[in-house]
């Protein structure tokens, strides 16, 4: 009886689906439509989080000593750096040798004007990587607190920039991500106030003859949630088609191959999105159908 149960509810669930075709077909097309977009967002912002967290890893500070530093002092200014909450371990030491030969470099075509000079102009000095952003200022502070610091060199202004635009990224996608499940909830659950309207003598006769609430709700629970599987499953597809296209054109641009970056494979988005898709689509089908049922019966 009880296996005969659950499968009533799962064939009517299905059938209120295909019986109410055009009103199913349009709330399928506006969910698609919302959660392609969404999808498409999602996939844009992980990929500039992606991008920010590349600069961010080559972002570093250099810690110059002063230029009588001893090996020891430094094997101790090391140690002292790399002891301080937000560095990550493995601070790179530069000799004076390597920034004489990485000026030269730099002045390209001009390296001629370093001829006049020795390496011994140069002080040894440490490459520091930051494990947040956030913690420059601070790190800084810390740093020109220990001995034989001359001084620290950093680029300010873009390690902060870099923390806004990543802060910024994660708000708009979860902003977008709230107003797309309210739409898709309006949206389904007005679909299936159709549903409950075209059937009201029926639930009334089920009602009289002594059918509990959860007998009557959960066939249009089970509409709502196969609403959302079918979108999900078809937004996902569309997702993967339309972002693998894009995503081999970015590949072949120019700016993106002078930038060096990489863009991340739908593989790699894969499994987050179709995760966020089946709880959208399950959590919004039985929210929205829940929320018909108590507007439109006295369940």
């Amino acid at each position: 009886m009880r296996y005969n149960v659950i499968g009533y509810f799962i064939s009517e669930g299905f059938r209120n689906v295909f019986k109410n075709k055009k009103s199913a077909f349009s709330c399928l097309g506006v969910m698609c439509a919302t959660m392609l977009l969404f999808g498409l967002f999602f996939a844009i912002g992980r990929n500039i989080t992606h991008m920010v967290d590349g600069i961010e890893d080559s972002q570093a500070i250099r810690v110059f000593a002063n230029v009588d530093t001893s090996m020891e002092d430094l094997e101790r200014m090391k140690n002292e750096i790399e002891s301080i909450e937000g560095v990550v371990p493995g601070i790179k030491l530069v000799t004076p040798e390597e920034a004489y030969n990485e000026m030269r470099e730099r002045l390209e075509d001009k390296a001629y004007t370093m001829d006049t000079y020795e390496p011994t102009i140069f002080s040894y000095s440490y490459i520091v990587t930051l494990a947040d952003l956030e913690l420059n200022d601070s790190i800084q502070e810390k740093i020109m607190e220990l001995d034989n610091i001359k001084r620290i060199s950093s680029s300010n202004d873009t390690i902060r920039a870099l923390s806004v635009i990543g802060k910024w990224i994660r708000i708009i996608t979860g902003i977008l991500l709230a107003i797309l499940i309210v739409i898709s909830i309006f949206i389904i659950s007005n679909t299936i106030k159709l549903t409950v309207h075209a059937r009201r003598k029926e639930i009334s006769i089920m009602k009289y003859v002594g059918a509990t609430n959860s007998f009557v709700r959960t066939p249009f629970v089970i509409e709502g949630i196969v609403i959302g599987i079918i979108s999900s499953i078809l937004s996902v597809v569309l997702v993967g088609g339309i972002y693998n296209w894009c995503a081999n054109k970015m590949r072949l641009s120019d700016t993106i191959q002078k930038m060096n970056v990489d863009i991340l494979s739908f593989n790699e988005l894969f499994t987050q999105i179709i995760l966020v898709y089946v709880i959208l689509g399950v959590g919004i089908g039985i929210i929205g159908s829940t929320i018909s049922m108590r507007k439109y019966l006295d369940v």
